[in-house]
């Protein structure tokens, strides 16, 4: 899709952070939640890493995200805990102090009863000097906004929270249109038309994605494009050769 104008594409990536994910204690529930979100909103994301809950892993893979994409979105490791390091490292990794944060406090500290706004739970209210911050309607603590690096619980819940409060600020692209053509047929039988398809529409993306189905073989054919004139055209030419190859 070298044709596209860089306006009209706005990309993204998400860091999940946290041992649990990696240990399997825990199976994530926000990759294809963000995945399907970002697409809605006209966002393309280009990328998904996982890292410990390791203060340099987490610094260098936003560092390094950050310098790649328009944004980045993180999940985990902003809890009460000794070992809830994400906002400590978001600092670190922008060269700023983490502060107790009078807005967070001021949101957070009525959501308990008097005097248990604990140690632990002022932990959940320090934030990166210069961000802003995240609303979470589910649980209060807030997640925060610094440059282009969003930083939310992983929380399903909280997290979906946290993304409907700051998708209105985003920037977004034109979207990604796409349309599936069936096949009743293995997809070795159609790989080679596929490839000579693609070549033929380079401003469209063409996926295959076999099935079986009590030994029976088809495939699902995906074809994407910003443009639908030139989708359609595309979607042509697949249905064609899904005919010819059927007969």
């Amino acid at each position: 899709m070298t044709s596209q104008r860089a306006d009209d594409v706005v990309t993204a990536a998400f860091l999940v952070i946290g041992d649990e994910i990696l240990s399997g204690r825990t199976k994530d529930k926000n990759i294809g939640f963000l995945a399907d979100y970002l697409t809605a909103l006209g966002i393309d994301l280009k990328e998904v890493r996982i890292v410990p809950d390791e203060k340099p892993e987490i610094i260098g893979a936003v560092n390094a995200l950050r310098a790649r994409y328009d944004y980045v979105f993180t999940s985990g490791g902003i809890g009460p805990t000794h070992d809830d390091i994400t906002a400590e490292s978001i600092a670190e990794a922008f060269g700023v102090p983490l502060n107790l944060d009078p807005r967070a406090v001021a949101i957070m500290e009525p959501h308990y009863p008097p005097g248990q706004f604990t140690p632990a739970r002022q932990r959940m209210a320090r934030i990166p000097e210069g961000a802003d911050l995240i609303e979470n309607k589910v649980s209060k603590a807030p997640g925060f906004r610094l440059e282009n690096v969003h930083v939310m619980a992983g929380v399903p819940s909280i997290m979906q929270a946290m993304m409907d409060a700051l998708a209105p600020d985003l920037r977004t692209g034109k979207k990604m249109l796409s349309e599936t053509v069936a096949a009743d047929m293995p997809e070795s039988r159609i790989a080679e038309r596929l490839a000579a398809i693609q070549d033929a529409h380079p401003q469209t993306l063409i996926g295959s994605y076999p099935r079986a189905t009590d030994g029976k073989f088809s495939t699902q054919i995906v074809i994407r494009s910003r443009d639908e004139a030139i989708l359609m055209a595309a979607v042509k030419d697949v249905a064609e050769a899904v005919a010819d190859l059927s007969g």
